[in-house]
């Protein structure tokens, strides 16, 4: 929740915020030839467009009286520059202090509680968005307007390779944006921007310097970007680290629901086991095994064992600008190193499992053990993490180049040209030391857009996506068989202005090829339409209404995954036969922003057809539970409401109120169950800003509700409350401005578990988390 200066009403541009850049990274691994085809159009745009611009950018300075060609800013976003005047998706915009205010380890937790927002979790290193009870592959995340091409969506213990520490504002579309942002984006799109690829031309040099450090798990972290240039040339660097140890949880990590249920199991497999065995027998046999739990819980209570975190990212970037327009290029590095949660928890039952069935392997496997527990030992005496964990070892390296340019051909006022290639890796460790799996991706994709003149009345933007990805996995939960997924899209978005009312549309064709290694290659094509209204209503409102038609063809892992998923404790299998999920979205949004107060409220209706889901077969593989790809008709529904107030005024200060609710309903019309997994619950959320000369105090109340909508494999999660606090104390000066801050998470130190993590009954969120830093900013 934010106060009432920031409005989210829909006439609100996506575009609205300025941005800027980033910079500085090791050495490169990455594919040459999509690189080769973007030097090539690189080269072509310089050269068929920006000849005699690039060139007069390094002319001598005009005599004096005559008028100045320096270009301070070119800003050529054609799809952005349709919404200047209203937008009739439900957009939500984070920046400035807004953002810094809710910056979080991951992206998911800095927008997850955003209005309609929601965030998975696998400990504090994991978040992705979940808007509209969507998530994974149906939610695409971008950096810079490209795909962040991180294999996030493949598990939930994937990270996101987005620093939100160096983020320069973050747009959220709910609801589907297939229409811009490509296949797959049915649910919504989190459009994180960086500012690496600096699209002005700073007057002088400027740059923000941030340090924080936190009770819970020692947490602490720095970040700084620096932003410079002149004669139509700009440059940009950044960087960023952090770390934290295991967490403090209130109480125990395993849920009083799994606690019970395993008893349960036990109980009834000593039952069974008791039937061929006397009664001194089976009195050991339980006495081991209660004695064995009690030293599982009791072994770090309140601390949450692998919830460990270190991450570091770079940047550089520079453009060069001239007459009609600018190109840019960044390149970044991403690192981080982060435990794993509940996860070596399934892998040891599992493996323990597997230990027991096999005869006269006891003592090599316990000797096996010791040699690589001794290893994983002095790794983690070396890095401060805790002992016994699994853990993952992430590296991404990316490439991104941009060109904008104005009036490029007859009939188009505009050209924007995006791409972006990266080379990604990460390994899992397993608790005694051994590389369970290693998983490669290297993707490029890319965009090239026109904007056009009238036609009809509609401006409008034609334009054209595409992308490839190379994905391997090789190892212990190597599932999904090495493959390569080619994309290619096509669409046009267009809007026209009537007296009072706008009206939009867009239509999109998109291709997808999966060719996996050693299978028979699949091929998807699908449509997309859209067509929305904005238009004013009495006493000031402003009302949106957006119809919309989507298609997601399938992923790798719905088609071919077939093996163990320790991450989420499944035996998965996918279905190769699967087939296009289509979704028909309606939506309605009202809302107005006045001198002291604004109001916004959106509901949604989604009919989905051959929606993918993974239906729960009540066998078991490898001690796992066995789990299909299958697809059924669905239905989401929902709506949000928040509203913000001044109360009070004062010189020098205000009181503002912000209220909040959120909730969503899905079903799915499938025999064994009729609700999707991982449903976010309902919300409710109450807030105060005050703000008095240099001082600013925010308190920020959310209420969740129990989740008992379940799908037929899940607990229940109970309710919890979140409170949040933050003290703030600015300084002025001539050439600077400085903000020391305080605040404070779960102020409440609740037990908070997150219906929409996989591991929410084995890993809850922090307790009690207080904060202080610094932020600099000249």
């Amino acid at each position: 929740m934010n106060s009432l200066a920031p409005s989210r009403l829909p006439t609100t541009s996506p575009s609205g915020v300025p941005r800027t850049p980033a910079g500085v990274s090791p050495a490169l691994h990455l594919p040459l030839a999509p690189i080769t085809i973007a030097s090539k159009c690189f080269a072509l745009l310089l050269i068929l467009l920006l000849p005699s611009d690039l060139a007069a950018a390094q002319e001598p300075a005009p005599a004096e009286g005559a008028a100045d060609d320096t270009i301070e800013e070119v800003i050529v976003r054609a799809h952005h520059a349709l919404a200047a005047d209203g937008w009739s998706q439900p957009v939500d915009v984070l920046a400035g202090d807004e953002l810094d205010d809710k910056r979080a380890d991951s992206i998911g937790a800095t927008i997850g509680q955003e209005p309609g927002i929601h965030s998975t979790s696998f400990g504090p290193a994991v978040g992705r968005p979940v808007i509209h009870g969507l998530e994974g592959s149906r939610v695409r995340v971008m950096e810079d307007d490209i795909d962040t091409m991180d294999i996030s969506t493949t598990s939930g213990d994937h990270a996101v390779t987005v620093d939100p520490f160096l983020v320069e504002d973050v747009s959220v579309y709910k609801g589907a944006t297939t229409l811009l942002h490509g296949p797959g984006a049915i649910g919504g799109v989190v459009d994180v921007h960086t500012g690496r690829i600096p699209h002005t031309v700073p007057k002088e040099l400027n740059g923000r310097l941030e340090a924080r450090g936190g009770d819970n798990g020692d947490g602490r972290g720095s970040a700084f970007r620096l932003d410079g240039g002149g004669s139509g040339f700009a440059w940009h660097f950044d960087g960023s680290w952090r770390r934290a140890d295991d967490v403090e949880i209130p109480g125990l990590a395993e849920s009083a629901y799994l606690h019970a249920l395993e008893e349960e199991e036990e109980h009834e497999d000593e039952d069974e086991h008791g039937e061929g065995h006397d009664d001194e027998h089976q009195d050991e046999h339980e006495d081991e095994d209660e004695h064995a739990h009690e030293d599982e819980e009791d072994e770090m209570p309140g601390v949450l064992a692998g919830s460990y975190l270190e991450a570091k990212s770079g940047a550089f970037g520079a453009s060069m600008f001239g007459e009609r327009g600018m190109v840019g290029l960044s390149v970044s590095r991403f690192e981080t190193d982060y435990g794993l949660p509940g996860h070596s928890h399934a892998h040891d039952h599992h493996d323990e499992d597997e230990h027991h069935d096999e005869e006269g392997e006891d003592h090599d496997d316990e000797a096996d053990h010791d040699e690589h527990g001794d290893e994983e030992d002095d790794h983690h005496d070396e890095e401060g993490e805790e002992e016994g964990s699994a853990y993952i070892d992430l590296t991404q390296t990316r490439v991104t180049l941009e060109a904008n340019v104005r009036d490029p051909l007859p009939n188009f006022s505009g050209l924007n040209f995006r791409f972006g290639v990266n080379d990604y890796q990460h390994v899992e460790v397993e608790p005694n030391g051994v590389v369970g799996t290693e998983f490669n991706n290297e993707a490029w994709e890319g965009w090239l857009e026109l904007r056009h003149d009238a036609i009809a009345g509609f401006d409008g933007v034609l334009g054209t996506q595409f992308g490839d990805r190379r994905f391997s996995a090789v190892g212990e939960e190597s599932l999904v068989p090495p493959n390569d997924t080619k994309t290619f899209g096509v669409f046009w978005v267009g809007q026209k202005q009537f007296d009072r009312v706008q009206l939009e549309a867009g239509l999109r064709f998109d291709r997808v090829r999966h060719e996996p290694e050693g299978g028979a290659e699949r091929s998807f094509s699908g449509g997309s339409a859209s067509l929305g209204t904005v238009m004013p209503l009495a006493n000031d409102w402003t009302g949106t209404l957006l119809l919309d038609y989507a298609s997601r063809a399938p992923v790798s892992e719905e088609l071919f995954s077939n093996g163990p998923h320790l991450a989420t404790s499944t035996f998965e299998i996918g279905d190769p036969t699967l087939d296009t999920e289509t979704a028909l979205n309606f939506s309605a949004t009202v809302g107005r922003s006045g001198e002291k107060w604004s109001a916004l409220a959106t509901a949604y209706f989604i009919t989905f057809g051959e929606f993918i889901y993974q239906r729960d077969t009540g066998e078991e593989r490898d001690e796992l539970p066995v789990r299909y790809f299958e697809q059924a008709d669905a239905t989401f529904a929902g709506f949000e409401i928040e509203a913000s107030v001044v109360a009070a005024e004062w010189d020098g200060g205000q009181l503002a109120l912000d209220i909040l609710y959120d909730a969503v309903n899905a079903e799915v019309d499938a025999a064994t169950s009729d609700n999707p997994p991982r449903l976010p619950p309902h919300r409710v959320g109450v807030g105060a800003d005050i703000e008095s000369g240099r001082l600013s105090l925010s308190l920020n109340y959310l209420r969740f509700f129990e989740q008992d909508e379940l799908a037929s494999y899940e607990l229940p999660t109970d309710a919890y409350d979140d409170l949040r606090a933050q003290l703030a104390w600015k300084v002025e000066t001539q050439s600077a401005s400085v903000d020391l801050f305080v605040r404070g998470r779960n102020l409440t130190d609740a037990e908070q578990r997150h219906h929409t993590s996989f591991v929410k009954d084995l890993a809850p969120a922090p307790g009690r988390t207080l904060e202080a830093g610094v932020r600099v900013a000249f």
